[in-house]
């Protein structure tokens, strides 16, 4: 008897698996890595709902980001209230900034889209680094309190982690199950066929702006877990360049795959400082991998892999049988 796994069972497998990392790690940086890489895939998973779904393109993300930390980090320096509370202000802000998003994306798209995302990003970005009454200017957020629950609170990289790996567990369980609803369908048709969608009746400018939405409170969910996480916040952080990496994440883990967002945010947010040996070369190295698996992986890293285990098995299986075996 066969026993066919699903791409669902593999993620389990993989955050059933991350759950013993800090059992084999005990340098604090690696940890930092590693907490890193779970606040980059639950942002991956949020941005794959506009450009892996319904193929649009948002180069934004760091603005959405930005907003998710400082609405989270101000939250709690103004209201002394706890850090849970910045989470659900996080969660507000991003239904907001869904919204705002979503509406232009109903009369532009392609490069214009892209452009106005673009804009988008760095208008957050100058406005934070303008506004220091409010937010600190360029100097930033200092002493973010951290998570906690009652009087303990989260503060070595381990706790951090574990926590981090709750919170992504449940963004992934929370994507995957929209990926494969009503709505998961709806967002694929309109990547490949929004006129026909269109045609039945659909209400494409709500589907639109409800990939929006979840995708901005994905990344505002991030934004905040960085906030606190880091203690400390500024403007400089959030630019294009961060963006960028996201959409590299999207690309390496294959687009529309919400399982895929896990490999392509590790290797992304880890292969560059795997790379630190070659000095001054390694963003010219990992540019050439990233843009060589772009031109022969063009369904993203995953799915090659992918496809070169299916035939080595049925190569092996054939062997098998070749050979006699039941």
């Amino acid at each position: 008897m066969k026993i066919k796994l699903k791409p669902l069972h593999y993620a389990i497998a993989t955050l059933a698996l991350a759950a013993f990392l800090p059992f084999f790690i005990t340098n604090d940086y690696y940890m930092m890595l590693l907490n890193r890489v779970l606040i980059n895939i639950i942002v991956v998973l949020g941005l794959n709902f506009i450009t892996g779904l319904t193929g649009q393109m948002n180069l934004g993300t760091a603005g959405i980001f930005a907003l998710g930390a400082y609405s989270s980090a101000l939250f709690t320096k103004y209201t002394n209230l706890s850090p849970w509370l910045g989470l659900v202000t996080a969660i507000i802000m991003g239904v907001l900034i869904g919204r705002g998003l979503g509406y232009p994306s109903l009369r532009v798209k392609g490069v214009y889209l892209s452009l106005t995302t673009i804009g988008f990003g760095e208008v957050v970005r100058l406005l934070i680094a303008n506004t220091p009454k409010l937010t600190g200017g360029t100097q930033g957020v200092r002493n973010i309190r951290p998570y906690h629950i009652g009087s303990y609170q989260f503060q070595t990289q381990k706790e951090m982690y574990y926590l981090f790996l709750v919170f992504t567990a449940i963004a992934f369980f929370c994507a995957w199950r929209i990926a494969c609803s009503k709505w998961g369908r709806i967002f694929k048709s309109l990547r490949d066929n929004a006129e026909a969608v269109e045609m039945s009746g659909v209400d494409i400018a709500s589907c639109k702006i409800k990939a929006f939405t979840v995708a901005s409170i994905f990344g505002t969910v991030a934004g905040a877990m960085y906030a606190h996480y880091m203690g400390y916040i500024n403007p400089s952080t959030f630019n294009l360049d961060l963006s960028t990496n996201y959409v590299i994440m999207l690309m390496v883990g294959g687009l529309g795959s919400v399982t895929g967002t896990i490999f392509g945010s590790a290797v992304v947010t880890i292969l560059p400082e795997m790379l630190r040996f070659l000095g001054n070369y390694y963003q010219i190295v990992f540019c050439s991998i990233i843009l060589l698996g772009a031109i022969f992986f063009p369904d993203g890293w995953v799915s090659a892999v992918t496809v070169l285990f299916k035939k080595v098995y049925q190569r092996a299986a054939k062997g098998h049988y070749a050979e006699g075996g039941e």
